[in-house]
């Protein structure tokens, strides 16, 4: 079987219109996130950032196709077993996907094995090392001997594994030790197994020397070499490592009465679920091996077999404070001078105009303080929030539990069908609920990703709404590394449309047919789609009437075949489209006849891009006065637009414009330091290789420059270029 779709029968570039009619103007989304998730190990070679920053780069790579396989991967797998057939939108089988993946990905893991080496080579020229155990002295096996036996055994537990012992559990990305063993005296052979312990760390550092070297060493390999104390009496002649990945992708039954008792059973049932992924130490002797997977119940595909190290999420544990000169220079958020020069009165400053704070460059303190302000007014008599993603710990989560306790009218609409956040949130709801927060939990079919809070405060005898929008969670630690836009308004037709967005949540059991009469937002799954391409489609008869025309967006994913064949249709009416992806994207840019128009660049650096934006241009070139921008929630795949609950926000202050499309669009559209240019084929290629040297990069200028919206009286401030296209570089 192939491992690719056929494209023997494509058309050719000259006869790229007729892809308009052939699911072949797609591409493939579980190839082009591999192709993301490859940008993203790229980082780890680059040179240019500091050492420790490379490492985090190869652990976050790590990571991501780790929760690949556990949903994306573990889902097709499914598909496979049941004997699913049904092609996707680009024309690939179940089974084509699975091949084509497994390819794609057995590539990726040997480039991070190499990586690793070149990483590991790097700190040791800059004294930091992973050790060998038989590179130790005797004075640090001792140390390690003391320490094993005071911190490690204690929380290990051997098992035997034989027809009167079955293999045991090992939990989701659970690593175990297996030993052959034989007896030292009378007895028969056996295999022993060693879960290693979910909390304690992969990484043991050893007592610094003199030289100060910072030393580690693995925690399989001191298990291995103090297994005589794990299983007296026995001798190993051989042992390995493997890993479990297990399909943690949950689904809902639709018809669930107490949806938080069903989520609470199918949490559990996540830690037990089917194995997709079996990672074995490639230097496993061939029977320990084969008793591994056969004995575990795995399917022969399951078995990969790694010549390196296995779990490389864990790197992260030697990114430590010591070596505080081999990561990112610390960044301090600003935090916005118009809010200081109302004393801290965020209200008083969104009355004044409506602003924008742009994270992590500037504080998400400011969402916060605008919570706790609301918590503590006497004056505010409702708060409405929604929560994706946050933590126990929040300071917003404390804001609204001590304004309930104060008596206001609190609503928190908790999305527990958050992957891989639900525990979290099904805890943070029932500490609302306690608090006396009244706890709505959405749609069962329906995620709730907007990101609304809405204040009602009492002003003058009317009520006044303070409408916060916006594009990433309320979670202090990821506004510190994702890069997301905050609204904050005092438009009262706003906040009537973020108070009937709340109650069509909380109002009913599922989404009714018939939207909302919004007056300017626009919400999927009823209305964001049809808006974003009726706005395209505008751009497409501005140009076929010889008027300027673009569109200019920036998101993380791109997949949703109504919106691409859109863009498809307005570039072929001749409208220039530049969209900055991140991640996914299933268009073809650049393609004769079909989207001549059309680029598509990606972003990947220090900060992970998540704000979703877009401009259209209404007449006049971009950017300018009159474009119609617009930030979203919302990315443009089918799950946000067609099965989520999302928000389409107009930006229509002057001052907030010209923030989003003048100063952050453009910096985005101007990066050629940090970006990546995509082919018609899926491939990217960077604009400016690291040897290149410095060129404009979109992190570091708004790190230097403050924004617009949030300068209060110190309105001057620096707007980036528009520069001439860059020229991409050979791969």
């Amino acid at each position: 079987m192939s491992t690719t779709k056929d494209t023997s029968d494509m058309p050719t570039v000259k006869d790229g219109a007729a892809l308009m009619k052939r699911p072949e103007r797609f591409l493939n989304r579980e190839l082009s996130w591999l192709k993301f998730n490859e940008r993203v190990l790229e980082e780890a070679h680059n040179v240019t950032h500091p050492l420790l920053e490379r490492l985090r780069f190869l652990s976050i790579s790590a990571n991501n196709l780790d929760e690949f396989f556990m949903v994306r991967y573990a889902g097709l797998r499914e598909q496979l077993r049941a004997g699913v057939t049904r092609r996707s939108q680009e024309g690939m089988t179940p089974a084509q996907q699975v091949e084509a993946i497994e390819k794609q990905s057995a590539k990726l893991m040997e480039a991070q094995q190499a990586c690793w080496r070149e990483l590991r080579s790097a700190m040791a020229d800059e004294k930091m090392e992973v050790a060998r155990l038989s590179d130790l002295s005797k004075a640090d096996m001792t140390w390690l001997a003391e320490h094993f036996e005071s911190h490690i055994f204690p929380i290990l537990t051997p098992q035997a594994v034989d027809p009167a012992y079955p293999f045991p559990f090992i939990p989701n990305l659970g690593f175990a030790v297996a030993f052959q063993l034989v007896p030292e005296h009378i007895g028969e052979a056996m295999v022993g197994l060693v879960p290693m312990p979910a909390f304690s760390p992969r990484f043991i550092r050893l007592p610094t020397r003199r030289n100060s070297v910072i030393r580690f060493v693995r925690l399989e390999s001191v298990i291995a070499t103090f297994m005589d104390m794990l299983f007296p009496g026995y001798s190993s002649i051989g042992h390995c490592v493997f890993r479990i990945v297990r399909d943690s992708d949950i689904e809902i039954e639709e018809e669930a009465e107490d949806l938080i008792h069903e989520f609470e059973i199918l949490l559990k049932q996540r830690r037990r679920g089917r194995i997709v992924r079996i990672h074995i130490d490639g230097d496993a002797p061939e029977e320990l091996k084969g008793f591994i997977t056969r004995e575990i119940g795995s399917e022969p595909r399951d078995i990969v077999i790694i010549n390196g190290l296995l779990g490389m999420k864990n790197l992260s544990e030697l990114i430590i404070d010591d070596r505080m000169d081999l990561q990112f220079k610390p960044y301090e958020p600003r935090y916005p001078e118009r809010i200081r020069e109302m004393g801290g009165d965020c209200f008083a400053a969104v009355r004044a105009k409506d602003f924008v704070v742009h994270h992590p460059y500037e504080s998400f303190d400011v969402v916060v303080q605008f919570v706790r302000q609301a918590a503590i007014d006497p004056d505010v008599v409702a708060i409405k929030q929604t929560l994706y993603r946050t933590t126990l710990t929040s300071p917003i989560v404390a804001a609204l539990m001590e304004a309930a306790e104060m008596g206001k009218n609190v609503t928190a609409l908790v999305e527990i069908k958050a992957r891989f956040d639900e525990e979290t949130n099904l805890r943070l709801a029932r500490d609302l609920e306690r608090a006396g927060v009244q706890v709505v939990y959405g749609f069962i079919d329906y995620k709730t990703h907007a990101k609304v809070s809405l204040v009602v405060r009492r002003e003058k005898g009317k009520l006044q709404t303070y409408t916060h929008f916006g594009t990433g969670n309320y979670h202090p630690f990821t506004a510190r590394i994702y890069t997301d836009l905050s609204l904050f308004t005092a438009d009262p037709a706003l906040g009537r449309d973020a108070n009937k967005l709340f109650n069509y949540i909380t109002a009913y059991r599922e989404p009714p047919e018939k939207a909302p009469d919004f007056e300017k937002i626009s919400m999927s799954p009823r209305t964001l789609e049809s808006k974003l391409i009726e706005l395209i489609d505008n751009e497409a008869s501005n140009a076929k009437a010889g008027k300027p025309s673009g569109v200019w967006a920036k998101m993380n994913s791109l997949v949703d075949p109504d919106v691409i064949d859109a863009l498809y249709r307005a570039s072929q009416a001749g409208v220039p489209i530049v969209l900055v992806v991140r991640g996914i994207c299933g268009l073809r840019p650049g393609v004769p006849g079909l989207s001549d128009n059309i680029q598509v660049k990606s972003l990947i650096g220090r900060f992970l891009e998540h704000s979703r934006i877009v401009c259209f241009a209404n007449g006049e070139n971009l950017p300018s006065a009159r474009a119609k921008v617009f930030i979203s929630s919302a990315d443009w795949m089918q799950r946000n637009l067609k099965r989520r609950v999302e928000a389409l926000v107009p930006i229509e202050n002057p001052t907030v414009h010209r923030q989003v499309l003048n100063q952050i669009m453009t910096a985005n559209l101007n990066d050629d330091e940090q970006s990546w240019e995509m082919d018609g084929d899926g491939n990217f290629f960077r604009l400016r290789p690291p040897e290149r040297g410095e060129g404009f990069s979109a992190h570091r200028y708004f790190m230097e420059n403050p924004s617009l919206s949030g300068r209060g009286n110190a309105l001057v401030v620096s707007i980036p270029p528009r520069l001439a296209p860059k020229k991409r570089s050979s791969k």
